[in-house]
């Protein structure tokens, strides 16, 4: 099976466009596809159970996490996303019978009524945290437009992952996780009728308990028309998260001939001013054999180091470290010019990671450890007093920062940007 995934993927379909017709999407001749968005039948709990029925993304639980919100709330869309904490403990979570648990899994939502699905329409997803909201359009884009990188992308995906995604969406004959998507907010017409929908009264509102609000707008299907017309002039949209997720969607939309809706994925699409990415630090489990003057001198050939009492960079260019119970402001000596190279998290894997601790593919070697920022400089400090060598707490990059490598054509190292709050499962799903 994963044999023929991956053959499909390989397949050049970059020729093709699609427009909608009566639900059909059909080659289309127009050189110029950009920012097409799509109504469609979202399903999505009912306003009485949706604080049962939301639930944290499924990539960031352990089993035994997801298992402890199962037990405690059997409605948890967890039990569609890990299927697995309703199976013994030696399944893999990625066979065959774990996919289709969770295929059932969603049909029993939707035949209890605990889902319901809608007429073709827009949707927003508004979330509220410490004092900032943001707010997303959501609608299907095309993965056509995936292919022929009109969405652009910032991230290598792993394999593995994709088949993952691929399998779990095509088994459930839906898609029930997000991509997030952006744009530069600097088309005037598109913020006003967005701000226009905003003002609509939503149709639920939740508060989970991370101290997140979340709320689902149902936008008036009188609205569809305008608001693709909106969209259309849009340049590009960028994946900020969700890489994985558009691969498998381009997969599943190969191996079904684009059939139906298919050929779309769901997408949360947030302007670019409405967002903040918070750090992703570093944690070393071992010097790579020096000791830690050694150590020091090594990265003192790289950045400038000072003593500091104050755990967090103060700007972008400069990240502190923390090791032998003492922090270190860290300015880098030399930065490239070159869009990529520049950025802290590659000046850091580029200067020290690499050459100093021998950590040359961060994504598979076991050494290092990321921390999201969401979890603070106190998580760095408690793994290096238990045990780790180092760490590094990094200045966040920039959304802007993100455009600009994503535009270039160029990849971001790895765990470069952890973005809050997290887009929750089940808020709203594209059933084939």
């Amino acid at each position: 099976m994963l044999e023929l995934l991956y053959d499909v993927r390989k397949q050049n379909s970059s020729e093709q466009k699609y427009k909608d017709k009566n639900n059909a999407y059909e080659p289309l001749t127009n050189e110029k596809a950009m920012a097409k968005i799509y109504p469609f039948r979202g399903a999505y709990p009912k306003s009485d159970v949706a604080n049962l029925v939301i639930a944290p993304p499924y990539d960031v639980l352990s089993r035994a996490e997801a298992q402890e919100i199962v037990d405690k709330n059997p409605k948890s869309f967890l039990r569609v996303t890990r299927s697995e904490v309703d199976m013994p403990l030696n399944v893999d979570p990625h066979s065959a019978p774990v996919y289709e648990e969770g295929a059932r899994r969603l049909r029993e939502l939707l035949s209890d009524g605990v889902l319901t699905q809608d007429e073709e329409r827009f949707y927003l997803y508004r979330q509220t945290w410490k004092g900032r909201t943001q707010v997303g359009l959501m609608a299907l884009c095309d993965t056509q437009e995936y292919d022929d990188n009109l969405i652009k992308k910032h991230e290598f995906t792993r394999p593995d992952k994709e088949d993952d995604r691929t399998l779990h969406v095509d088994t459930l004959g839906a898609q029930t996780g997000l991509v997030f998507l952006t744009y530069r907010d600097q088309y005037q017409g598109l913020r006003e009728i967005l701000q226009e929908l905003h003002q609509m009264d939503p149709y639920w509102i939740v508060q989970t308990d991370d101290s997140v609000e979340h709320a689902l707008t149902l936008v008036p299907q009188s609205y569809n028309e305008s608001i693709q017309a909106a969209f259309a002039g849009v340049e590009a949209l960028y994946i900020a998260d969700g890489h994985h997720r558009s691969a498998a969607a381009s997969r599943v939309a190969k191996l079904r001939n684009r059939e139906g809706t298919t050929g779309l994925f769901l997408a949360g699409i947030f302007p670019d001013s409405q967002l903040e990415v918070m750090a992703y630090n570093r944690v070393v489990q071992d010097l790579n054999g020096h000791s830690k003057d050694d150590f020091l001198t090594k990265v003192k050939e790289v950045y400038t180091l000072e003593d500091t009492s104050t755990p967090l960079p103060p700007a972008r260019g400069t990240l502190t470290m923390y090791i032998d119970k003492s922090w270190y402001l860290l300015t880098p000596k030399e930065v490239p010019e070159d869009v990529v190279g520049r950025l802290d998290v590659a000046l850091l894997q580029n200067g020290v990671l690499s050459p100093v601790l021998g950590i040359e593919n961060p994504r598979t070697n076991k050494r290092i450890a990321f921390v999201g920022g969401i979890r603070g400089h106190q998580a760095l400090v408690d793994s290096v007093d238990n045990g780790a060598a180092v760490a590094f707490h990094m200045y966040p990059t920039g959304i802007d920062q993100l455009l600009d490598v994503a535009d270039a054509d160029q990849v971001m190292p790895p765990k470069s940007t952890w973005f809050e709050p997290k887009l929750r499962g089940g808020v709203l799903l594209h059933i084939f």
